[in-house]
């Protein structure tokens, strides 16, 4: 599901910029439209489904442990210090340089340059703090071992150009300075470096849509010259106020090569000593992708506020995994920035969901999950098992592959999140397989396309044809073709008329998904009619739909405990109504015990005819002797 939580941030009116989750611009007969955030109601694509706190944590949930196991398996670092090293020497425990208690100074400087050396600008020492304990939890201003400082910055003119911005943290031991120019006051061992880049760059993708009929769009005029300056994709520098720097109170005698990852990648061990010095981490997890805010020309003044707090070595652990991202590099940065959007749904649910909720939530999200795993495998036993077609709707099978052939090319078109690709692509195969248990498929190696490549045959198999269930799937979705085709055609006019697209392509997919996904439980409904006319509901896969139902109900919990759109909670609930008519008819239609399942065996065991034994004589004398006590009656 798309992922539409987030929120416009206000448009820059001097140079007509917007947010990188707003609407941005077009050329003279074009729309363009980040792809971030929702538009206005008249340009808006097809309504997608919403998605809800369960979903997007068990989706996280998910990534997460995938995201250990790869990285569990392509970074395992040795489990014990090899003793037969090159150098001869066995790898030994370390110690922290800095031990518990030790007074520290904290220096922050800021730079637009990455490597900082100008320790002698009094302009560039943001922050000064002296006497920190390491380690002391009872400090600071609020008894938790917090310090906090807060300035207006003047933005450099590069700054504003799209430039970087870094942040220099220096931590010394008590009486030492960090720069190295100083002899007598700068001691290698007791100073802590880290540098980081305070603005972020964030791409705005832009799509270029327009009225098909018109050629007209509704765009601001300032924003269609913005994008014909920059391209379909333009790189925007944000900001944030807020960061908090860590010092991870941590004593852990860790072994150089030994560290697990992803805590390998901040232990940073003295070359000389073999001793690390102490984690400082820059926690901004708790920063929301919504808050950030584009810098830009009309701006004089940045603001920062930047916390000191200790940090334990259980919570660092977590937030190092939860931005973890090396075992996927593989993968392109846009699902990067898409991963930090489903991140902020799982933040802004823990932040503002009710902690009763929320454990409810994360439970239920779990049984979903096990839930969705035994519909899937049923539904594969299902129909893999299957022998007779009998009671069965074909034609639905082959329109749920229309169905996932259509979801799967709109989110393509639309550049959806990877990982939804792949599941789409994964569901469409399963419907193609299906359609191998369905009908008969074969190669045409006489009649070959273009005289080259062999023709596809799909035949109906001989269970569906010889029974009534073909003549009454055939006349379901005739009766179905009356309602859906006027719905069809309405639909698309609607669109064509009101809603802004890329291409006709576009136009296409957009108007076919938005029906689909309006419209498509209508296509549920043929094999109820099957059910009716067969009076018997024994073909169908009872587990499988019992599965989904479950699931269904429990999106109708949360659909109506959580705010979420009403057209996604009416979807959930015609649904249930679906189901429920299944429940009605499986009461009408009771068990005939004498009525074979779709695994070919009935309730009763089945008393060989005597005629077709394999022993004649004894047929014969059986024969015979019910004659003659015909003969005594």
């Amino acid at each position: 599901m798309a992922e539409q939580e987030s929120e416009a941030a206000k448009a820059s009116a001097g140079n007509g910029e917007v947010s990188s989750n707003g609407t941005a611009a077009t050329t003279d007969d074009q729309t363009v439209q980040t792809t971030e955030n929702a538009v206005d109601p008249q340009q808006q694509q097809p309504p997608q489904p919403a998605p809800n706190a369960w979903q997007v944590i068990k989706g996280v949930l998910f990534r997460i442990f995938v995201i250990w196991a790869i990285s569990s398996w392509f970074r395992r670092g040795p489990s014990t210090p090899d003793p037969n090293t090159p150098a001869g020497a066995p790898r030994v425990p370390s110690r922290n340089l800095f031990p518990k208690d030790t007074l520290m100074d904290l220096y922050v400087y800021l730079s637009q340059d990455e490597v900082f050396a100008d320790f002698n600008n009094t302009e560039a020492l943001f922050w000064f703090h002296r006497d920190l304990v390491y380690g002391d939890w009872t400090i600071g201003e609020k008894g938790d071992g917090c310090y906090e400082t807060y300035k207006e910055l003047d933005i450099p003119e590069s700054v504003q150009q799209n430039g970087s911005l870094y942040m220099h943290v220096y931590f010394t031991k008590s009486g030492f300075h960090p720069d190295p120019k100083r002899k007598g006051q700068y001691r290698r061992l007791a100073t802590v470096h880290s540098t980081r880049m305070l603005n972020k760059f964030k791409r705005r993708k832009f799509m270029k849509t327009k009225n098909l009929l018109t050629g007209e769009t509704e765009a601001d005029p300032e924003v269609i010259k913005r994008a014909e300056s920059h391209g379909p994709v333009e790189i925007i520098s944000h900001w944030h106020p807020n960061l908090t720097i860590n010092m991870v109170d941590d004593h852990t005698a860790w072994v150089k090569g030994s560290v697990p990852p992803p805590l390998d990648q901040h232990v940073k061990f003295d070359a000389v000593s073999g001793d690390y010095y102490p984690i400082v981490y820059f926690n901004d997890y708790w920063n929301l992708q919504k808050d950030h805010f584009p810098i830009n020309d009309t701006l004089t003044t940045l603001p920062l506020r930047l916390s000191y707090c200790p940090l334990s070595l259980w919570r660092w652990q977590l937030y190092a995994a939860q931005n973890a991202r090396s075992p996927w590099n593989f993968l392109p940065d846009d699902t990067y920035e898409q991963s930090d959007d489903d991140q902020d749904s799982v933040k802004v649910a823990l932040l503002e969901t009710n902690p009763y909720l929320l454990g409810l939530t994360i439970v239920v999200s779990i049984v979903h999950s096990i839930f969705e795993f035994l519909a899937f495998k049923n539904d594969i036993q299902f129909w893999n098992s299957r022998q007779s077609l009998e009671g069965l709707s074909v034609r639905s099978i082959i329109f749920g592959v229309f169905q996932s052939l259509v979801v799967l090319l709109y989110i393509l078109d639309n550049e959806t999140n990877f990982v939804v690709q792949v599941s789409v692509f994964i569901g469409l195969l399963i419907d193609l397989w299906k359609i191998t248990k369905v009908m008969d498929v074969k190669l045409d190696r006489e009649n070959k396309i273009a005289g080259v490549f062999p023709r596809l045959v799909f035949k109906d198999k001989s269970t569906y044809v010889q029974s009534s269930t073909k003549i009454y799937d055939d006349m379901a979705f005739r009766y179905l073709s009356w309602l859906l085709y006027p719905l069809f055609g309405c639909y698309a006019i609607y669109s064509l008329l009101y809603v802004e697209h890329k291409g006709w392509y576009s136009w296409v997919l957009s108007m076919l998904y938005g029906f689909l996904l309006t419209f498509g439980f209508i296509t549920m409904t043929p094999q109820l009619f099957i059910n009716y006319k067969m009076k018997s509901v024994a073909h169908l896969p009872w587990r499988m739909l019992t599965y989904k139902a479950l699931n269904t109900f429990i999106d109708d919990l949360f659909a109506f405990v959580i705010k979420m759109p009403m057209m996604y909670r009416i979807g959930c609930l015609r649904d249930d109504v679906v189901f429920f008519v299944y429940l009605y008819q499986r009461w009408i239609y009771r068990v005939d015990p004498n009525r074979f399942n779709e695994f070919g065996t009935s309730g009763v065991e089945r008393v060989p005819d005597v005629t077709e034994t394999a022993d004649p004589a004894l047929a014969a004398a059986i024969t015979d002797k019910a004659e003659g006590e015909k003969k005594n009656d």
